[in-house]
């Protein structure tokens, strides 16, 4: 019934498994890959025509987590796997990069990919198992794809690169300063075609050593996949390329004209403009058969990328009439909205930020349901990219995987030089508002969020910056690296590489090819020109910080106090009690960690003190020989009860009342009266013996010999 391929190799410290045959067989190729007891299905389906009319490559990828994988059940009302998490739209988006460029030009049925994780093990990602799962079934479906892709993680400890790393060391990098990388990496036999990493200042030569070392790791894969399609692999769908040169030449022949002069203009809505124009007129002048190919826009296109890519290559001109390396005009701003914690306005060219941050309490981390568990995130990164930051009309809506990543990749630049928790016990929250866009505006958010926040008063180690850089690869070998690439650079060149650090070190670096890889040369010199940029950058950056930035005076203050956690029970008290009632007298928020840190918020500093007493006074043991100050609560034959500390009661013997013989305590004191006491120490029992003969009521001080000789005198 089942006509089942199996494969299996050593990687690293676990067997990797690909089988195909058994499961979702109607599927044009389903893949499951198995690492140690992590388990991915990829499934591959493709229609066998395109839309009429359809002038772009239609590729959806899917992956999806389900909680059974790691036997949990997803928490919230509806108990089942709803709209995709932050993880789920990285991890399909790092399947998207490297595969979309490798299917055949001119490819445009509808390919759909879904990667369901089906087991975790907790120890192997099932990201990277996903990447390669569906390079594996891309492979064996027949459609037209010039892979296989392999794909790797890579960590960095003690000077040494790691393959594929253990979830657990990977989650929360910044709390363990022993590790220094999250690096995942996919390419080809040849060449790397993406890159996302998580950094802790490495140096260029550290980055390039592990991008190297990741795909020299990947290449077991990759002949795995060759040899399990070599047995398992479908027909080739029968596709040829469409070769519309002579369409292309009329088209070149109508607009090239226009088209260079639209390219001349430096300014970007101009240009746009004037490039609209330009494809109008080639439009108008082609006859109705050619209007209606599908081919005319890959055409027009083509000449766009012809007449932006030769100027650059020959001589070393971009359209806006910078040279490689320059980096565009910078404007930098800081405390630029009045209520904000910390606000800044980053302009580089026509690229614009508005970042704002945040500052709040414990009761503000986020609470991330993995499939390795639940942990709490103090460092939130939203980015939004409006349509009239382009001049555009469109929808609005809720966040799309656009703005997830971008967001995501500046805050990978970004914390990793955030201020320890226990050093700094805020929640920061940055949200970056893009609003003017013409290259680079993640980029752009990192600089607006160093700044941002540093105008908030948060202790960075170390201010970032970030530059996206640009490559053009000619047929004949000839190439340009870019820096601070345009929006028009960034969609007609062959690379988009970005590059965020401090001037110690690269804390991010992400890199996407549009071709079949790049050199190790081309990214040496990439990464050695973004750093000059970087730097540059940085330099731009300090102008706005003269002084040291004052903390907000809208922010809430934090104190923090550590507690034993056997003192946890008795600070929450029954059903949350006593904590209840130290919020309502106090007037501050209070949240305790399972670790005993205790953060006290407000802006009234009396509150925080009022609230960290009355904790104090649970927590803290009382001193032997130390004076209190008590209230009387009960008055009984042998002496008197004093609340002298906390809760904590304790007696006064009526021997220890006064110098003078009683024959009951309420010939001196009465209940609810405040009284001075001093810790005499303990009985048998471990009850408390106060006195009160020896200690001044009205100063508190202890009476001495020499003052009672004073006193008689």
């Amino acid at each position: 019934m089942f006509n089942v391929t199996k494969k299996s190799i050593q990687w690293g410290n676990e067997t990797l498994t690909l089988e195909t045959g058994k499961v979702a067989r109607q599927a044009d190729g389903s893949v499951i890959a198995t690492l140690g007891e992590t388990q991915v299905m990829a499934n591959v389906t493709f229609a066998r025509a395109a839309k009429p009319g359809q002038d772009f490559f239609p590729l959806t990828v899917h992956y999806q987590e389900k909680y059974y994988a790691a036997g949990k059940i997803p928490g919230g009302f509806f108990k089942r796997e709803a709209r995709p998490s932050e993880k789920e739209t990285l991890t399909s988006r790092l399947i998207d990069r490297p595969i979309r460029p490798l299917f055949v030009d001119g490819f445009r049925n509808e390919v759909l990919v879904m990667a369901t994780v089906l087991s975790c093990d907790l120890v192997n990602d099932p990201d990277v198992v996903a990447m390669i799962a569906t390079s594996a079934a891309l492979t064996v479906s027949g459609v037209p794809f010039m892979g296989p892709i392999g794909a790797a993680r890579v960590g960095f400890v003690d000077g040494q690169y790691v393959l594929n790393p253990a979830m657990d060391d990977m989650t929360q990098l910044r709390l363990k300063p022993e590790q220094r990388l999250d690096l995942v990496i996919a390419g080809t036999k040849d060449a790397v075609m993406m890159v996302e990493s998580e950094a802790y200042e490495l140096t260029e030569e550290e980055m390039l050593g592990a991008v190297v070392f990741g795909h020299e790791q990947m290449q077991p894969v990759i002949d795995l996949i060759i040899d399990f399609a070599e047995t398992s692999a479908k027909e080739p769908f029968d596709f040829t390329p469409p070769d519309y040169s002579a369409l292309y030449a009329k088209v070149k022949k109508a607009g090239e004209k226009d088209m260079r002069a639209a390219f001349a203009i430096r300014d970007k809505q101009d240009r746009t403009n004037a490039i609209e124009a330009a494809v109008a007129a080639i439009k108008a002048a082609m006859s109705e058969e050619d209007q209606a190919d599908a081919n005319l826009y890959p055409a027009i296109k083509q000449l766009e990328s012809a007449v932006l890519r030769g100027d650059v290559v020959k001589h070393g001109t971009r359209i806006d009439g910078r040279d490689t390396k320059t980096v565009r005009p910078i404007i930098s701003e800081t405390g630029v909205l009045p209520r904000a914690h910390g606000s800044a306005l980053f302009t580089r060219g026509e690229t614009q930020g508005l970042v704002v941050t945040t500052l709040g309490t414990g009761e503000d981390e986020q609470i991330i349901d993995a499939l390795n568990g639940n942990y709490r995130s103090n460092f939130l990164l939203h980015y939004n990219f409006p349509p009239y930051s382009v001049g555009e009309v469109g929808r609005v809506g809720s966040p799309g995987r656009r703005e997830i990543g971008h967001g995501k990749l500046a805050w990978r630049a970004l914390q990793a030089v955030l201020p320890a928790p226990t050093d700094f016990p805020y929640t920061i929250r940055v949200v970056s508002e893009i609003t003017e866009s013409n290259g680079s505006s993640s980029m752009a958010s990192v600089c607006g969020g160093s700044l941002s926040m540093m105008d908030a008063g948060v202790p960075l180690k170390a201010p970032v910056a970030g530059v996206a850089m640009g490559l053009i690869l000619e047929d004949d070998g000839k190439w340009a690296v870019l820096t601070d690439i345009l929006g028009d650079e960034d969609h007609l060149g062959d690379m988009d590489f970005k590059v965020a650090g401090t001037a110690a070190g690269i804390t991010s670096l992400q890199m996407d090819i549009k071709i079949a890889g790049i050199t190790p040369e081309i990214m040496k010199q990439a990464l050695a020109q973004a750093k000059d940029g970087r730097l540059h950058i940085l330099g731009e950056m300090a102008k706005s910080l003269t002084s040291a930035q004052a903390f907000s005076e809208y922010a809430p203050k934090i104190e923090t106090m550590q507690i034993p956690t056997d003192k946890i029970r008795e600070v929450i008290g029954s059903g949350g009690k006593v904590i209840r009632e130290i919020v309502e007298v106090s007037g501050a928020k209070v949240d305790i960690n399972d670790d005993g840190m205790i953060k006290i918020a407000s802006n009234d500093q009396k509150a925080i003190k009022k609230a960290y007493d009355m904790i104090w006074s649970i927590v803290a043991e009382p001193e032997d020989g130390k004076i209190y100050t008590g209230k009387v609560v009960k008055l009984v034959d042998f002496g008197a009860f004093v609340n002298f500390f906390g809760k904590r009661d304790g007696l006064v013997h009526v021997s220890q009342i006064a110098n003078k013989r009683l024959n009951h305590p309420n010939e001196l004191l009465k209940e609810g009266q405040e009284v001075k006491v001093k810790l005499l120490g303990f009985d048998d029992r471990g009850k408390v013996r106060l006195g009160m003969k020896m200690v001044d009521q009205e100063t508190g001080e202890e009476i001495t010999e020499k003052k009672e000789e004073s006193a008689e005198g």
